[in-house]
């Protein structure tokens, strides 16, 4: 039975009815104002039926999802989300740079990362190399000026811990800030990239390697492998492109207000809901 879930602050039974017809769908429930689930019980969706139901939703400030293969969430056991635009509001580094005034040059290159036109190893270069000597005390500024969880965060990850999972905060941005977040929401691993200073400035560049898209991917397999489960067991949260590959091995992956490219491959996606409207996908 295929599970799909319609979510927004301004929905109507109206809407819901369409949608519901548009799916072939039946078992309609509505649990509140703000959600209403519904069964498929005969054929799957269609993937081109699912593009035009998203359509509706969308137009209504709504985000439906589509659960092919629905589990209890405690069936899982590690959570595994991205920092920058995904658990967080900002992108850390776009921040840094507009203590430098360098916003905008850094800034289009962070996004051109996240769409996947440039590698992320070689924009984290370019960026890293316009901050250089730039006073480590940015850093500090920029997390208590300027960082923010994003919407149901805090929620999500109580929603994790009550199911028994374990989290792993993994990011291609840097370990300053994932470790102040790691003790301040209970998270379990973290893992980023450790920027260089010298003299109490940034040199623009990492010690050791960059934490890209594969190495996301590898810490949740190890990670999962330390915990004794499969990557099947693991739930992945992003936004960019460099996090399509952890996605891609996880047995459930949750695009969050993420890039189109990220949108096209995960299999469930928020736009207009906080993270912790993917507590709902679960049976």
């Amino acid at each position: 039975i295929m599970r799909i879930i319609l979510q927004g602050r301004w929905l109507t039974a109206s809407l819901a009815q369409q949608i519901a017809q548009m799916a072939g769908a039946g078992n309609i429930r509505q649990r509140n104002a703000a959600l209403w689930g519904f069964e498929q019980f005969a054929a799957p969706v269609p993937l081109a039926q699912r593009t035009r139901i998203r359509a509706v939703a969308n137009a209504a400030r709504a985000d439906v999802n589509f659960i092919d293969h629905p589990r209890p969430l405690a069936s899982f056991k590690l959570a595994v989300m991205d920092m920058d635009s995904t658990l967080i509001t900002i992108e850390c580094i776009d921040e840094i740079a507009d203590m430098q005034g360098l916003k905008p040059q850094v800034a289009a290159i962070t996004a051109a990362a996240m769409r996947g036109e440039i590698a992320y190893p070689e924009s984290l270069r370019r960026r890293l190399a316009l901050l250089a000597g730039l006073d480590v005390a940015a850093l500090e500024r920029v997390y208590q000026e300027r960082l923010r969880l994003s919407p149901g965060a805090e929620s999500m990850l109580a929603g994790f811990k009550a199911a028994g999972l374990k989290t792993l905060l993994v990011s291609g941005g840097f370990t300053f800030f994932t470790g102040k977040l790691k003790p301040r929401l209970g998270l379990d691993f973290t893992h980023a990239n450790e920027l260089a200073t010298a003299d109490g400035k940034l040199t623009g560049s990492v010690i050791g390697a960059v934490v890209d898209a594969e190495a996301k991917a590898a810490r949740l397999a190890a990670t999962c492998a330390e915990l004794g489960c499969a990557a099947i067991d693991a739930i992945a949260i992003g936004d960019g492109a460099n996090d399509l590959k952890m996605m891609a091995v996880a047995g459930l992956s949750v695009a969050y207000r993420a890039k189109p490219v990220v949108q096209a491959q995960a299999m469930t996606a928020l736009n207009h809901n906080g993270l912790d409207a993917m507590l709902d996908f679960f049976t």
